[in-house]
């Protein structure tokens, strides 16, 4: 009698403890493994408009099966629609369904490193952000255009391309346009330190002035040991109050970079950036300066220069003048140059 009782209890024992076994198998297969079969890190992006489909929908090319659906099981059951968390979250190859669980949940994302370009203008550094962060590049060059807000950050319109500092900076891709602003002004004051403003202020200009001066020289040149001649040269036409007459400002002022050679036609555009007629330094920087031509700026070379023209050799270096007649001589060695190789 008790050995039937005992049979009785292992006959429902073994498949109960099998169906347990094979649960807590599902239960890890599904659950406790990696989530993706990747070998390298990729990333999810999620948008303030994305919805718990449209995320799981991101989901699916980036994991395996039965990652993907425990992980779309687990956020279904945790009423995910009404806590979604946007940025951009790192996927990494030995990543377990529910550390990416928890990540997800708790908006962990991971932060990406931005760098600022040298743009020539508000719409293509708009065009550049909008591409790599959730923020939309028209509601960018919206904010960077309007007045009202550039006031609030110390600039206008014209100068507000003087506050980025194009270094790379580690932000989070769906930082929000206010604090992306504090956060590059922040970064600003901290490269304008008392060294910088003592040596800016030895020249007789201000940190923008210094940015839109560099710009000039980033255009006139990619040669970065000549940066500090040609800045010598500007800052010997201003103390002499003469205009800077700087061919990239005519190529700003007519919107049309793709100009090779400046015609004499070319130099009577109505615009402040036309440094040909109008004395001084142009109202904003004409690009985002480069961090060597500001330094080209602020340690510029002392000579008695106060012309430059192209070597004809195509080298992207000039020959540089005290005097207006050998200044032309060189301009017309160039122009002898550019007609040669019928550059119009």
């Amino acid at each position: 009698m008790n050995l039937k009782r005992v049979s009785d209890k292992n006959y429902y024992l073994i498949p109960a403890i099998s169906c347990l076994l094979i649960i807590i198998g599902l239960i890890f297969y599904y659950f406790f493994t990696g989530f993706t079969d990747n070998t390298e890190t990729t990333y999810l992006y999620i948008d303030d408009d994305d919805t718990a489909d449209s995320v799981f929908t991101k989901l699916s090319p980036l994991g395996s099966r039965h990652g993907v659906t425990a992980l779309c099981t687990m956020l279904r059951h945790c009423d995910y629609e009404h806590d979604i968390r946007t940025g951009r979250y790192a996927i990494h190859p030995d990543d377990g369904v529910i550390a990416l669980f928890r990540r997800l949940r708790n908006g962990q994302q991971t932060p990406m490193r931005l760098t600022i370009p040298e743009s020539r203008t508000v719409s293509r550094l708009a065009g550049v952000l909008g591409h790599k962060l959730m923020i939309d590049s028209a509601k960018i060059a919206c904010v960077l255009l309007d007045s009202v807000y550039c006031a609030k950050l110390d600039y206008t319109p014209a100068t507000i391309t003087a506050m980025f500092v194009p270094n790379t900076y580690e932000v989070y891709w769906d930082v929000d346009i206010d604090k992306f602003l504090q956060r590059m002004k922040r970064e600003h004051d901290a490269f304008w330190n008392s060294e910088r403003v003592k040596k800016a202020k030895t020249i007789g200009l201000s940190p923008n002035e210094v940015c839109i001066l560099a710009s000039i020289i980033d255009e006139e040149t990619a040669n970065t040991a000549e940066k500090p001649m040609i800045a010598g040269m500007y800052l010997n036409r201003l103390a002499a109050g003469m205009p800077l007459q700087a061919d990239p400002t005519i190529k700003f002022a007519l919107g049309d970079f793709s100009i090779k050679r400046v015609r004499h036609g070319m130099l009577t555009v109505e615009s402040p950036y036309n440094t040909y007629k109008y004395e001084g330094l142009p109202p904003g920087p004409i690009k985002i300066a480069s961090i060597k031509g500001i330094n080209a700026v602020l340690n510029r070379v002392a000579h008695n220069y106060l012309y430059m023209c192209a070597k004809e050799d195509f080298s992207g270096t000039h020959n540089f003048a005290s005097t207006y007649n050998d200044h032309l001589k060189n301009a017309a060695r160039y122009a002898k140059a550019l007609n040669e190789r019928n550059i119009q």
